[in-house]
């Protein structure tokens, strides 16, 4: 049987009979959408198994020229990445999917690639108007204590887990060299960026003087938007594309969390104290990255244009709100 996938037919039920043993047949793959930095695909099993084959494949990652380049999103691509984060989430009892094998031969492709738990579920969005409030009170209340448990995990230097060595800049300073250079692309392409570029330059410069220096940090997911939490059948979250994980502000991830789920955010995930200041430059700079990123999918060939296209244009729209404040 022929599938489409990134193994062929016959070194991927090899590869699924030495990890799961002989009675695993594969009967079908899907490959499944919206991934921008791996390839996902979904197998099934003769048997009633299902589970997720991982495929870390450069050449099929949007952000290919960035990775090469050695900039920010070289931070969050990688089996390495994966395998490692996988593990500290699981020892810290944050729900992930198994990590069943991964394999980095290269003896016969020339790229990375794990199988992977299968979580039966839907992503958190679901939920966003679930009509029982009851049912949406337990799941949210459940993302809310899960990223809390995440971000209480400190050290005191920033970066992967298996970091030892000293900062030597404060981590929010990663975020104001990338703006910088995020405000340039968008500037190339988008004329209300152009016309705007030295006052918001000016912005992420002035939201940038008011933080204060620190040496503590929680373990933060990275990118963490509904899309990136599965919610089990037994209503469970579990955190998926986790590659970017790591020490850092935690006001990173909750002004990306207030952006991507709303009031939901407000009611159920707002439970740590902040620096204020620290949260909207990092609010400011996401707009900033987005811009940027969402002309990156477009014009890279993403296959859902209108959803690239409908980024960069909302995130355009906020980030001159804040220069019109």
């Amino acid at each position: 049987m022929k599938f489409h996938c990134h193994l062929e037919a016959a070194a991927l039920q090899e590869y699924v009979e030495k990890v799961f043993g002989m009675r695993y047949t594969v009967v079908k793959v899907s490959k499944m959408e919206g991934g921008a930095q791996k390839v996902v695909y979904k197998l099934d099993c003769s048997n009633g198994f299902s589970c997720i084959l991982y495929v870390w494949d450069l050449t099929m990652n949007y952000f290919q020229e960035e990775i090469v380049n050695h900039n920010i999103h070289a931070e969050s691509y990688g089996s390495e990445l994966f395998e490692s984060n996988n593990r500290f989430l699981r020892e810290h009892a944050i729900r992930t999917p198994i990590l069943y094998d991964l394999n980095r031969d290269r003896d016969r492709y020339d790229f990375d690639y794990a199988l992977v738990e299968y979580v039966a579920g839907q992503e958190a969005g679901g939920y966003f108007k679930y009509p029982d409030r009851k049912v949406q009170d337990k799941v949210f209340q459940q993302v809310g204590e899960m990223t809390h448990a995440m971000h209480r995990i400190q050290s005191r230097t920033y970066g992967k887990p298996n970091k030892t060595t000293p900062n030597s800049t404060q981590c929010h300073l990663h975020q104001l060299y990338n703006g910088i250079k995020q405000l340039s692309y968008a500037a190339e392409h988008v004329e209300a960026i152009r016309k705007n570029q030295g006052k918001l330059l000016d912005k992420l410069y002035s939201l940038e003087s008011k933080i204060v220096p620190r040496n503590s940090y929680g373990f933060i997911h990275g990118e963490l938007g509904p899309n990136h939490v599965i919610v089990t059948d037994q209503l469970e979250p579990c955190l998926i594309d986790i590659e970017g994980a790591e020490f850092y502000d935690i006001e990173h991830e909750h002004s990306f969390l207030e952006m991507r789920f709303g009031e939901h955010y407000r009611r159920y995930l707002n439970l740590a104290p902040l620096d204020e200041n620290r949260k909207l430059f990092y609010k400011f700079h996401h707009h900033l990255s987005l811009i940027s990123g969402g002309l990156k999918l477009l014009h890279r060939g993403f296959p859902d244009q209108q959803l690239a296209r409908g980024i960069a244009d909302h995130h355009t729209h906020c980030a001159l709100q804040f220069i019109e404040a």
